[in-house]
């Protein structure tokens, strides 16, 4: 069954263009845990992160040489991403790398997650045969499912002005990943997806746990420096 995972858009670390829906949480890592009610998850780092105002031409995708659905292609080794993973996604993507099949880098530069997870996991899995690294520019956005495609790249590279969010997701009969048993397999399907790219067992059930420790109207704001504390990408 399709899982919706889609964040609105949203300005730099919490300043909300869309208030009443979700509420901006920032997170600090510090001593043995995350600053959160999710006593599974703990990073051993001390880390913090201060807001940083990033001008908007850093964030702006380059002149396209051709376009497929989000994807922009700039060059023959490099394509940008604007946009939602929806069910024609993988096939454009596809289509893409058919065309262009040099590409080497995506840069996801507003990427606010999908409104078919079934596709977004696809269309990860997609990236990583394709060997293709994944990259956020100073200004860009990943949030929601498109965390998992960034997850994807078989290298993870962010700049420090970026930002990161992530939130539980629900399904087309507004269940979310709190209200299924831990029994329930739709949780094994994002825990092995997160094996599949490249994290022990322990860091994907925290990662998870991460994910889900907020509803889907809420959203936990992670900067690239706390990502790259969890091993999950490597700083520009």
């Amino acid at each position: 069954m399709p899982l919706p995972r889609f964040l609105p858009a949203i300005a730099l670390f919490g300043l909300l263009l869309c208030p009443d829906r979700i509420e901006a949480r920032e997170i600090t890592l510090g001593g043995a845990a995350l600053a959160l009610d999710t006593a599974a998850i703990a990073w051993h780092e001390e880390l913090s992160w201060t807001e940083i105002a990033v001008p908007e031409t850093e964030a702006q995708a380059k002149p396209a040489l051709a376009s497929f659905g989000p994807f922009r292609v700039t060059d023959p080794r490099s394509a940008d991403m604007i946009g939602v993973v929806d069910s024609r996604t993988p096939g454009q993507f596809a289509a893409m790398l058919k065309a262009y099949p040099g590409i080497a880098t995506l840069r996801m530069i507003e990427c606010p997650g999908s409104d078919d997870d079934e596709a977004n996991l696809r269309l990860a899995r997609m990236v990583r045969h394709a060997g293709i690294e994944t990259l956020v520019p100073a200004g860009g956005s990943v949030r929601s499912g498109a965390v998992e495609l960034f997850l994807a790249g078989v290298r993870r590279r962010a700049d420090s002005r970026a930002e990161f969010a992530v939130h539980s997701w629900r399904d087309d009969l507004g269940r979310e990943a709190g209200d299924l048993p831990d029994s329930d397999p739709v949780h094994r399907e994002y825990i092995d997806f997160y094996r599949e790219m490249g994290m022990s067992d322990d860091s994907a059930r925290r990662f998870y746990a991460l994910t889900n420790s907020v509803s889907f109207d809420d959203a936990v704001y992670l900067a690239p420096l706390q990502m790259a504390a969890m091993g999950l990408l490597d700083l520009l």
